[in-house]
């Protein structure tokens, strides 16, 4: 599915359009804070990102996410006569839409703006000794190529991670990650079901060599394996 993020103040706004989204089959996440934009790029497969960037300057957040990402970048905001829609656009924004909004027309432009979006290139599966993670197929094979069963936030966990080979991911990073504003401190999650990912995928559950925890902080996936002791 398409992964579009919604970054705007107004709650019912972000409502309003991710219900709007999600009926037309998009997934949707919403971010209140211009400031989360960035951070919810790096740390999710987004496609698309529809933002209000409210304050004085907002092409200057724009420029700033630009670098970042090639996703499109759509804004969505109050009309402004004094040339904000060409400053925007030449920041590096790919439409502007003054609210209110038409939804018919913020889905036709969605739509034209994914697809001129440039096609990322597949990302090849991870190989360990003892399994494969392949993020494009959403799936884990053990050596003979058969299937491992994870439950749904299992793989949004393991694929979490194996996204990051070799990278420290924090535990509010890999909570926001997997299950948004309610996983706020709920580390007792993490612990729980990496028990079950590690009985799954690990060759010694209690000693882990791909699936790693450094107590207090994180979480890491080490494709190479931690060599034994």
């Amino acid at each position: 599915m398409t992964m579009v993020l919604v970054v705007d103040p107004d709650p019912e706004f972000r409502r309003m359009t991710g219900s709007t989204l999600r009926h037309f089959g998009y997934e949707v996440r919403t971010a209140r804070r211009r400031e989360q934009a960035a951070s919810a790029i790096r740390r999710h497969p987004i496609d698309a990102l529809i933002i209000d960037p409210e304050g004085d300057e907002p092409e200057r957040l724009v420029a700033d996410l630009r670098p970042r990402t090639d996703i499109p970048i759509l804004v969505v905001s109050a009309p402004d006569g004094n040339g904000r829609t060409s400053r925007l656009l030449d920041a590096g924004a790919d439409d502007y839409l003054a609210k209110p909004v038409v939804f018919d027309e913020l889905l036709a432009r969605l739509r034209l703006a994914l697809r001129h979006a440039p096609r990322a290139a597949g990302v090849p599966p991870i190989s360990t000794a003892h399994f494969t993670v392949d993020l494009d197929g959403r799936r884990v094979t053990d050596t003979a190529g058969v299937e491992v069963p994870l439950t749904p936030t299992e793989w949004r966990l393991t694929e979490v991670l194996a996204a990051h080979p070799g990278h420290l991911c924090t535990q509010a990073e890999v909570l926001e990650a997997v299950w948004g504003s309610k996983g706020r401190g709920k580390t007792n999650y993490l612990r729980v079901y990496m028990t079950a990912i590690r009985h799954k995928l690990e060759p010694d559950p209690g000693r882990p060599r791909y699936f790693l925890t450094v107590p207090g902080v994180g979480l890491r996936f080490v494709p190479e394996g931690r060599a034994s002791s």
